[in-house]
């Protein structure tokens, strides 16, 4: 007896050591920690008002259960097919060209041999990361306004007519797509950027040795190397496929174009921060969030299966 707690003192002193030795890697991440504990994993208690008629007088205790209502409600609503068609149609534009633009970018920028200029090139592509999502959507506004829009202004010149884009619900997807494709075209090409930077640069050499030009050493070589990168990245951007990044498309809505522009997270704004339907917002919200979640377990799975990458 005396034997075992002998051990398991050794061994804790040893955890001890090896936490203290790090210490300063603990420190970083515990910022980390935080924030997911309090903003991430504490507000999921708040989810079980998605099974409660919730009165903000009574309280999340004393409010009565009314068990699947909510959900049910969802699901025989008229707007049901409406909110999953736009914001899985959103999600697909930004997989098939957002994604695969930030992915040719790298390769670009990989290939640049002046370094001022690729320095020069990713600051202007980082830039518009970091500019307001108001700020964006304001712009896109102007450019696109058929009286001052520098867009048609151009079409005027060419002898076509203005054209109010923001009132097109057949455009409103497509606005959306090049906006966000030049928001962050830039900032997505850096992880990218990192992971061709741990490949073997002995294997560009024996390429170039054998006669292989850019394009073969794209796709030979560095493609290749990044393919575990990319997987991952497409297996977590799955968890989003219910996510349409609501905030900016509420900057961007409006009565005219709703019929293409009206995704889950802008119902949920709706219905429950100005409607006060907290209950059936949170019911509408878990939705998304389970979709979303057997999402990433599905494309792991495969990845696990077909592919040697995958999250677990």
């Amino acid at each position: 007896m005396h034997k075992n707690q002998g051990v398991r003192l050794k061994s804790r002193v040893r955890l001890w050591r090896r936490i203290w030795a790090a210490k300063y890697l603990y420190l970083m991440f515990f910022p980390v920690l935080l924030y997911y504990a309090f903003f991430r994993y504490a507000p999921m208690g708040g989810l079980v008002i998605a099974f409660k008629d919730f009165n903000a007088f009574l309280g999340f205790d004393r409010s009565p259960w009314v068990g699947f209502k909510f959900f049910n409600q969802f699901f025989n609503s008229i707007y049901l097919w409406r909110l999953v068609r736009n914001t899985l149609l959103i999600n697909l534009y930004d997989l098939l060209f957002n994604f695969p633009a930030s992915i040719i970018l790298a390769l670009l920028l990989n290939e640049v041999q002046n370094k001022r200029f690729k320095k020069v090139a990713q600051t202007i592509t980082y830039l518009p990361y970091f500019i307001s999502s108001v700020v964006i959507a304001s712009m896109v506004v102007q450019f696109l306004s058929p009286s001052s829009g520098i867009i048609n202004h151009f079409i005027a010149a060419l002898g076509g007519e203005r054209q109010y884009f923001m009132t097109q619900p057949g455009s409103f997807r497509t606005i959306y797509t090049v906006m966000n494709l030049w928001k962050n075209i830039g900032w997505n090409s850096i992880i990218f950027l990192a992971a061709i930077s741990g490949i073997n640069a002995e294997l560009y050499e024996s390429c170039m040795i054998d006669g292989g030009g850019y394009l073969r050493r794209m796709w030979h070589i560095t493609l290749p190397g990044i393919a575990s990168t990319i997987v991952v990245l497409i297996i977590m951007r799955l968890g989003h496929v219910m996510d349409a990044g609501y905030e900016t498309i509420l900057l961007l809505q409006n009565n005219a174009n709703l019929e293409t522009s009206d995704v889950i997270g802008t119902y949920v704004y709706r219905r429950g921060l100005r409607g006060g339907e907290y209950s059936y917002a949170t019911a509408v919200g878990m939705f998304q969030s389970v979709i979303g979640f057997s999402m990433v377990i599905m494309a792991n799975y495969l990845s696990r299966r077909y592919s040697e990458t995958s999250l677990w």
